[in-house]
């Protein structure tokens, strides 16, 4: 039966020690609300993924890309985006626009 008290008063405590405080009306710190920074896109970086997209779906049209693998829509469908989409990312790296 020891052992179940040991328990108890193990749990007492730590429930004292969460608790207490509250109780007894000290101010815990609290630090101030942090808002996070929304995200907004501008007109070109919409336009931009709207192209690309568009870009895909006509290139996959246009090769018939769900009847073989073909090499053509790999180099003129998904090539140019791939393209576009890494040089604007070296292009922001270098003008310290990305922010990690």
């Amino acid at each position: 039966m020891s052992g179940l008290q040991e328990i108890l008063i193990v749990v007492l405590i730590v429930l004292g020690i969460i608790f207490l405080p509250r109780v007894l009306g000290r101010p815990m710190a609290q630090r101030p609300p942090v808002r996070p920074k929304s995200f907004r896109m501008s007109g070109v970086m919409r336009l931009s993924l709207v192209v690309s997209a568009v870009w895909l779906v006509g290139g996959i049209i246009y090769h018939r890309a769900w009847e073989a693998i073909t090499m053509p829509f790999y180099l003129y469908g998904m090539g140019p985006v791939i393209l576009g989409w890494a040089a604007y990312w070296v292009w922001n790296g270098i003008n310290h626009k990305y922010k990690r």
